[in-house]
């Protein structure tokens, strides 16, 4: 079964330094249908002009993780990380016990245009930790990169849930495919582009949860970036 969260029907927050669309529940922005999804509880897709950001702020108990689509993101947080997230990097950040961070656009010139991703962690309590890579997607475009996983494996940021996250590149024409194990789920977010995924058409934004199907087919109508979770 797929069901489709098209773009175009997700909360939203709007002041003059943010854009932000909310897939799921989030802030002031309620749906008893629109929860989550498994272990995945948050995405939201935001816009920040040229200098402005969001001030320090706390969380406890979730895996963040961050994906920039254009521009770039200054980070800090209690931990002692301080970093500036481009594109082709991605940031996990486990809240845990408990963190502080700021996130401001990293250009007083440019707008910062970001995914924020936050997935339930296997356990509570954890201690905070944070971790920042880059995957070159244009060298591996037209195959799935796995981006973040409870092992860690081929470079990917270390999460702690059983779920992973995979980014794929996918040229206009080109197909991709993804085998789900079995009593496996997947969320698939468009980041650009625009798909047709099991006969479904998905612009940039849309969102659909895939269960009981054993293979997701992908084919980009135009060149697109999409996110693939793999979730229980």
């Amino acid at each position: 079964m797929i069901t489709v969260r098209p773009g175009s029907e997700r909360g939203s927050s709007k002041f003059n330094w943010l854009d932000s669309r909310h897939t799921f529940s989030f802030g002031d922005y309620y749906d008893p249908r629109c929860m989550g999804f498994s272990d995945l509880r948050v995405i939201n897709e935001d816009r920040v002009v040229p200098g402005a950001g969001f001030p320090t702020h706390s969380h406890r108990d979730m895996e963040i993780i961050t994906y920039v689509l254009e521009g770039a993101l200054a980070h800090k947080d209690s931990t002692g990380a301080s970093s500036v997230i481009r594109v082709g990097d991605v940031q996990r950040m486990s809240a845990g016990t408990g963190i502080s961070h700021s996130e401001y656009n990293a250009s007083q010139t440019e707008p910062v245009h970001f995914l924020q991703i936050w997935i339930l962690p296997n356990e509570t309590g954890l201690q905070p930790g944070y971790e920042q890579r880059s995957f070159d997607l244009e060298k591996k475009s037209g195959s799935w990169v796995v981006v973040a996983a409870p092992d860690a494996r081929e470079g990917a940021l270390k999460i702690h849930q059983d779920a992973e996250l995979s980014l794929a590149v996918l040229p206009k024409g080109e197909k991709l495919d993804y085998s789900l194990r079995a009593g496996r789920q997947a969320w698939v977010q468009v980041g650009r582009g625009k798909v047709t995924l099991n006969g479904s058409l998905l612009d940039a934004g849309d969102g659909a949860a895939i269960s009981g199907e054993q293979v997701v087919d992908l084919t980009a109508n135009d060149r697109s970036e999409i996110l693939l979770f793999d979730l229980a």
